[in-house]
């Protein structure tokens, strides 16, 4: 989906700095390397770099990590449409791993579907690049629900 077609209502012309702020904060994605890589209204690009403690037995990346990724985000895809005063939690996420994820870097962008007044459906494609040749391996939905009044900030 093209996000530049959508008509988000941006409810905090600050989010980019919100949303980096709420993503350095957490500390599993500090882990495992990840960065934003892309963010618009709606949008949001995360990918990480290939190390052997994120794969599997064969040295793929770990179906874990591709699907902590795509949650990721689609949280912040949404999250970028939200207040500066509201949070927000995962509902649920499906992932459809398509192919494996042999390469040097993997990527996740996720797109809002429909922002609604509590929930907010995305969707994602997971990107596997290798040899500077990126393939898509796999597709994410997920439903975010919004947390109105509550901090983002730990307690």
């Amino acid at each position: 989906m093209d996000v530049s077609k959508q008509d988000f209502v941006v409810r905090d012309p600050e989010f980019r700095a919100r949303v980096q702020g709420s993503f350095d904060r957490q500390g599993f994605m500090k882990l495992i390397g990840a960065e934003i890589t892309g963010l618009e209204p709606g949008f949001c690009e995360i990918a990480i770099d290939h190390r052997p403690e994120l794969t599997q037995q064969i040295g793929l990346f770990h179906g874990g990590v591709m699907g902590t990724l795509a949650d990721t985000a689609c949280g912040y895809a949404a999250y970028s449409l939200m207040a500066a005063q509201d949070s927000l939690l995962t509902v649920e996420y499906k992932l459809n791993i398509m192919g494996p994820g042999d390469g040097e870097r993997l990527s996740v962008r996720a797109n809002v579907v429909r922002a609604g007044a509590r929930l907010t459906v995305c969707e994602g494609r997971l990107y596997i690049e290798k040899t500077g040749i990126e393939k898509e391996c796999g597709l994410v939905t997920a439903t975010m629900m919004r947390l109105p009044d509550t901090s983002d900030m730990p307690d």
